[in-house]
């Protein structure tokens, strides 16, 4: 496995084409806008690496035998999607954001099975290429963008039937070493801080759409490859002096970036679907149902620091005691503790794939991120009714320290008794940064949107709900004799 240093290192090897408004990013490692989603990434290494954490931050690869990263590990076990669980909040308590390995995990599950019952049912050899690209990932300890979402355009319209064909990436050309694919994936978490691009299809297909259905791997700074940088908000203040006050969470944070894939050429054994549109379906519904479990922990590990962080502004502005403050500290951890109840239930319940891999009960892990949707949200505002206006009105960094400014600064923002005015700025700005802020693209508006948005999981709770059933149950009990129904 890397250690901290190594991973941090090997992302400067990489010859990577980042734009950010507007101009090419020399030195992304370093760049401090995306340093901090750096960061996190690396934080995943460092805990590896810890004793204390060793059994849950680690697992014995089904494939080499050797001890790795448990996000590049297959679950062999119910007790392994649990694990994925506990590590996801783990990592959200130290980080406060979203730590970005999440992704590639839950798509190497996803492809592992689909890929074994796509050689089963066709022929083919895709699962071979996959076992062997996962053991390189696996030995090297990689960092993999799992990318799904295409930009869509007419959501009206299929793949196919689309304007402009780019809209969904798509397979231009097929040569006996390969494919040639143009395109992009959109909103990619931590693809910067990425070794590799793992794609995968965004929609079930039919015939007319073969060429969009894909799956392959290349690495993040092959040729053809360049990534747009998105905005977060209060993103600038990065760039600020001496910023740390006013950042809320100046060590860590998270980021998404439009990948651009223009004609990349990607060698056949990194091909792991070509057309074959009849499992396009079946990839994107696993890799989902992957990614909603795992909401039930990251989101629920940054609402863990989010009610501390409450708590603590209540103490700071002088009012823990007050019955009100107290009864919203305990409905936003019971909204969190809800939410990471969904996601270990999912994975108690999982089962296992023909190919030898564990997924998740898919209906459960769409329950939890339905709920995912709302409760952040609440959890948000409850953090910001105890927090105050103060949270969004306070004054700058730049005037707290000023040597005219900041006497007065600190006399009249000053709070509870015993406590530095500093330490309520302090606390106020990482309210501000995780509901407002930069890290509120991995919590906030990402519970809303990330692993689909909330008609998907309805549209998958609807399929997989078994209401038939509820229904023949409901008939038992009440005496039905549907025969009488005919008379």
């Amino acid at each position: 496995m890397m250690t901290k240093n190594e991973y941090i290192e090997s992302l400067r090897k990489l010859k990577l084409k980042v734009y950010f408004k507007g101009e090419l990013i020399e030195n992304p490692v370093d760049h401090p806008m995306i340093r901090p989603s750096m960061n996190s990434v690396a934080k995943t290494y460092e805990l590896a690496e810890k004793e204390e954490y060793r059994d849950i931050m680690t697992a014995i690869s089904n494939l080499t035998g050797k001890r790795i990263n448990r996000f590049c590990h297959l679950h062999q076990s119910t007790d392994d999607l649990v694990k994925k669980v506990k590590m996801q909040r783990l990592m959200g308590q130290q980080t406060a954001a979203c730590f970005q390995r999440c992704v590639g995990m839950d798509a190497f599950n996803a492809i592992y099975s689909t890929t074994y019952e796509m050689d089963q049912a066709l022929g083919t050899e895709y699962h071979k290429r996959f076992v062997e690209y996962m053991k390189y990932v696996q030995d090297n300890d990689l960092t993999v963008d799992g990318a799904m979402t295409d930009p869509k355009g007419d959501r009206g319209l299929a793949p196919s039937k689309q304007e402009d064909p780019d809209m969904y990436l798509h397979i231009v050309e097929v040569r006996p070493d390969g494919i040639v694919v143009r395109g992009a994936k959109a909103h990619q978490t931590g693809a910067i801080n990425s070794h590799e691009h793992l794609i995968m299809p965004t929609v079930a297909m039919k015939e007319d759409d073969k060429d969009y259905a894909v799956s392959f791997a290349c690495p993040s700074d092959a040729e053809g490859i360049f990534m747009v940088y998105g905005r977060q908000s209060c993103d600038t203040r990065k760039l600020e002096p001496g910023a740390d006050i006013d950042l809320g969470n100046s060590q860590f944070g998270g980021h998404e970036a439009l990948v651009v894939f223009d004609n990349v050429f990607i060698p056949n054994e990194r091909v792991f679907m070509c057309k074959e549109y009849q499992f396009a379906g079946m990839m994107v519904e696993r890799f989902a149902g992957y990614h909603r479990q795992s909401y039930g922990g990251c989101k629920v590990g940054v609402g863990d620091v989010l009610i501390g962080a409450a708590a603590l502004a209540a103490d700071y502005n002088g009012v823990p005691k007050a019955s009100h403050i107290k009864d919203k500290l305990i409905e936003m951890m019971h909204l969190n503790e809800t939410l990471y109840a969904c996601g270990i239930a999912c994975s108690s319940e999982g089962e296992k794939m023909p190919a030898g891999n564990y997924q998740i009960n898919l209906l459960l892990a769409n329950v939890c991120k339905q709920n995912v949707t709302r409760m952040p949200y609440e959890i948000a505002r409850l953090a910001e009714d105890i927090a105050g206006g103060l949270m969004v009105t306070m004054p700058s960094e730049q005037d707290f320290k000023d040597e005219k400014i900041g006497p007065y600064v600190k006399k009249y923002l000053k709070g509870a008794v015993g406590v530095s005015t500093e330490n309520r700025l302090r606390i106020l700005r990482l309210i501000e940064n995780i509901t407002l802020g930069t890290a509120a693209v991995g919590y906030r508006t990402e519970s809303m949107h990330g692993a689909g948005s909330p008609q998907a999981q309805r549209i998958m709770i609807s399929r997989q709900g078994n209401l038939a059933a509820k229904k023949e149950l409901a008939k038992v009990i009440a005496k039905i004799d549907e025969s009488q129904n005919r008379q």
